[in-house]
């Protein structure tokens, strides 16, 4: 039997299940930078949208921000407080609406700008310019808002002369689960290249991907950093996290199907897919930590974790355990909260994985199951 948790053993697979001990210790982070620092720090439903918790999250954040119009829909519906948008592009049989029920809109292009502003402010939104700082603190170009040819965000020398009346504030995107080194670098680099037009602002946005519950991310450096910057500047501050709000704080359990015998390692096909349920796997790639697991050969028996679709590379990845894996043992996937459930399809109409929350009484308690009409209601 795999190495998991007693608790583990117990629920049913597949299932993403949220710790709330480790989602509050994560906001308790969250809450002091807010306090140290006077920032605003907005949940991204980009990466973590799991609504029946969003009780818990917005006592201590103030607001959230939406991709698109139905994230918006999401947040007024479920979070409320401050709701920000940003997209690369906005349709114009959305914008009505979007531009009714957001607070704050963030363009991409002076393009936009031009042709939604009017709009968003006589909605009274607060308006601003998605700005691209010209770093590069993200190694994988598939997540690395920086990278050269980027779609995302206006270039410091294409803000020359522009007219930025009714522009109340910038916004800069240019991480992805970095520590604080980068987090301090992206500040440096937008006072270096933006601070020019930080008098006429009233907020600026740092966007997402400061990692800041992360073991290693040295919340204090942030903390200065960031009060430096509003005392020099008198402007409102925003962050807005979405893998650090629920950062190793869920869990993907997974049941073994069967053992397949190869002509290199023997293959435990699992109930979850790495296609369907964990698309960063393949995308990054990455290797997801299985708890009790170790890299291939650094423990008795090692096994591939493949899934049950029928894409033949969908492969989770090699692993090690102390006894051999059988039918019917558990296994579990590490920091499956965030990037997964919002990310998750249904091809093949694999079973979609239930949603669940471990209280932080011990007590398991299923949020979702989903069902075949699930699948069926997507298609035609």
């Amino acid at each position: 039997m795999s190495d998991v948790a007693d608790w583990i053993r117990t629920i049913p697979s597949p299932a993403y299940v949220l710790e709330e001990k480790k989602l509050m210790a994560n906001l308790a982070v969250l809450e002091r930078v807010q306090r140290e620092t006077g920032a605003c720090i907005i949940l991204a439903l980009k990466g973590f949208a799991m609504w029946s918790v969003f009780d818990r999250i917005r006592r201590v954040l103030p607001g959230s921000t939406a991709s698109s119009l139905w994230e918006l829909k999401l947040a007024d519906e479920e979070f409320g407080g401050e709701k920000h948008i940003y997209a690369p592009a906005y349709r114009e049989d959305e914008f009505d609406e979007i531009a009714d029920l957001a607070d704050h809109v963030v363009f991409n292009s002076l393009n936009q700008w031009e042709r939604f502003g009017l709009k968003a402010v006589a909605a009274g939104c607060s308006c601003g310019l998605r700005v691209n700082p010209g770093i590069n603190e993200v190694a994988t170009d598939l997540y690395n808002p920086c990278f050269s040819g980027s779609r995302l965000g206006v270039r410091p020398e294409r803000l020359e002369g522009a007219d930025l009346a009714g522009i109340e504030g910038l916004h800069a995107h240019a991480l992805c689960e970095n520590l604080h080194e980068s987090s301090i670098r992206l500040i440096d680099a937008f006072e270096e290249r933006f601070g020019y037009l930080i008098p006429q602002l009233k907020w600026v946005n740092f966007g997402g991907g400061h990692l800041m519950t992360h073991a290693d991310y040295d919340v204090d450096a942030l903390i200065a950093r960031l009060s430096s910057f509003r005392k020099q500047w008198d402007v409102e501050a925003y962050l807005e996290p979405g893998g650090a709000v629920a950062w190793q704080a869920g869990v993907l359990v997974a049941r073994v199907l069967d053992i397949v015998e190869t002509d290199a390692l023997p293959v435990a096909v699992l109930d979850v897919s790495a296609t369907c349920h964990m698309p960063d796997v393949l995308e990054m790639p990455y290797r997801p930590d299985v708890a009790g697991a170790g890299l291939p050969g650094e423990k008795s028996h090692t096994y591939r974790l493949g899934g049950p679709s029928c894409l033949a590379g969908d492969v989770i990845g090699d692993y090690s355990f102390d006894t051999p894996l059988k039918p019917g043992d558990k296994l579990a996937f590490e920091d499956m909260a965030h990037y997964t459930m919002v990310k998750t399809t249904m091809f093949n109409g694999v079973r979609h994985p239930d949603i669940g929350l471990l209280t932080t009484d011990g007590d398991y308690r299923l949020i979702r199951r989903f069902t075949y009409e699930d699948f069926k209601s997507r298609l035609s």
